[in-house]
């Protein structure tokens, strides 16, 4: 009998495993009740230019230039208490630490994340997702550029990526071919409400929440990528 490969499981965070997009509309109401009007309009325009540029969102590093804008406003540090403290094991999809669970007992979990260096570490840890791959966390600027280098960290003969973005599934999907799995839980608005055509190739999975991988055995996460491939 042939031996399965092995394989390593990469998976993204935000709106992946965990519901970002519900952290920020909770962090918005927060923010609207502790700053003035004018204060918080120039809050986010200064977050929405950082993400721009940065291509990941940096509560943290929007917080310390709207400080240095207005450097008389003491209520950066009510605004710094809420990302600190803020419940995100709450914000868990649910069933991802049961997919986590079952992939383990598969192969190699990795959470591949891109931000920041403060706020996306203690999230990840908060939120007990850090626990639960036994601390493999990857945390890029670009995770899609950092290729070569996560698969020289964990070597295998398969890879199965589960990721938000399309454009970073395509990326994967054009670097590795055959020896990945791409798939693509609809639960973020990078998803659910695209600006643009569907990057190609297209993922070889689509599920409509992370719970859903509860449903596959390995051997069919495999095979769709030699499906979509042929």
């Amino acid at each position: 009998m042939t031996p399965p490969p092995t394989v390593v499981f990469l998976l993204d965070v935000d709106n992946t495993l965990f519901d970002g997009d519900h952290l920020v509309d909770d962090l918005k109401r927060h923010f609207a009740q502790t700053l003035a009007e004018d204060r918080l309009a120039e809050y986010w325009k200064i977050f929405e230019d950082r993400r721009e540029v940065l291509g990941f969102v940096d509560y943290f590093g929007a917080l310390e230039q709207y400080r240095i804008n207005c450097p008389s406003d003491q209520r950066c540090q009510q605004i710094s208490a809420i990302l600190i403290d803020y419940p995100y094991a709450d914000r868990v999809f649910p069933g991802a630490l049961d997919v986590l669970k079952r992939l383990g007992d598969w192969g190699t979990t990795v959470i591949v994340s891109d931000g920041d260096t403060v706020l996306q570490p203690r999230k990840i840890t908060r939120a007990g997702l850090r626990e639960a791959v036994d601390g493999r966390v990857l945390i890029y600027i670009h995770k899609e550029h950092q290729l070569a280098e996560i698969k020289a960290r964990y070597p295998a003969e398969h890879y199965i990526f589960v990721d938000d973005k399309p454009r970073i599934l395509a990326a994967v999907k054009q670097a590795w071919g055959s020896r990945v799995t791409t798939i693509l839980p609809k639960q973020g608005h990078y998803a659910l409400e695209p600006t643009g055509p569907t990057p190609a190739p297209p993922p070889d999975l689509a599920i409509s929440q992370i719970a859903d991988l509860l449903d596959w055995d390995l051997s069919g996460l495999i095979e769709a990528a030699t499906t979509r491939s042929s």
